[in-house]
């Protein structure tokens, strides 16, 4: 409809609209043409109003102007509670939402980790124990398997990242984490195991 204003609510639904062209209703209170239509949705219940401008602003849904009625749609902010609406993103592989991820700890697929770069590392990082990548069983309605070599080369990845930054206790838990991927891992990520593992006696034996 032209010109309609509305509001998505949990229990109610209220749709406004100022065309008297658009909806050619009597007015409630008089016979007069209806300008504003209040349609409500109420546990299933469907009632409306139809007023004409008169009675719209007696009721304060417009107000008077020089340009014609305005709606005042404070009014209907007062009356409900408006929810924002908004469609939950999926994965475009696996069709896992950041609720179904949150809800399982785990991601649904490789793909999630990229689709929900900004979302997922804390979340993955709480349920594994310092992880960013998932290391666990996916989802039996993933659809396909989990990618282990791709998951593989990002953990491995974070591993000489976090040696890098002297964040040793985080690459014990990568480490170990990439273990747990039942994959071998090659020379130069045993290195980086050794290095962590040497540099960490080396700072717990120093003086303090």
């Amino acid at each position: 409809m032209r010109g309609a204003s509305s509001l998505a609510v949990s229990t109610l639904l209220i749709a406004v609209e100022i065309d008297g062209r658009t909806m050619q209703r009597e007015c409630d209170c008089c016979p007069e043409i209806a300008v504003v239509h209040e349609t409500l949705v109420r546990d299933g219940v469907k009632s409306e109003v139809h007023l004409c401008v008169a009675h719209a602003q007696e009721r304060g849904y417009i107000l008077p102007s020089s340009e014609g009625p305005t709606l005042i749609v404070s009014k209907l902010l007062e009356q409900t509670k408006p929810v924002a609406v908004r469609a939950a993103r999926a994965c475009p592989v696996c069709a896992m939402t950041m609720a179904a991820i949150r809800a399982a700890g785990l991601a649904g697929c490789p793909q999630c980790y990229s689709f929900f770069e900004g979302d997922l590392g804390l979340i993955i990082e709480r349920a594994q124990g310092g992880a960013t990548v998932h290391v666990g069983r996916h989802p039996e309605h993933a659809g396909e398997l989990v990618d282990r070599a791709a998951m593989r080369n990002k953990l491995a990845k974070e591993l000489r990242e976090a040696v890098s930054r002297e964040e040793y206790e985080r690459a014990a838990r990568l480490r170990d984490a990439l273990l747990q991927l039942g994959v071998p891992v090659d020379k130069n990520e045993v290195d980086i195991a050794f290095k962590i593992g040497s540099q960490g006696d080396e700072k717990d034996g120093a003086p303090s």
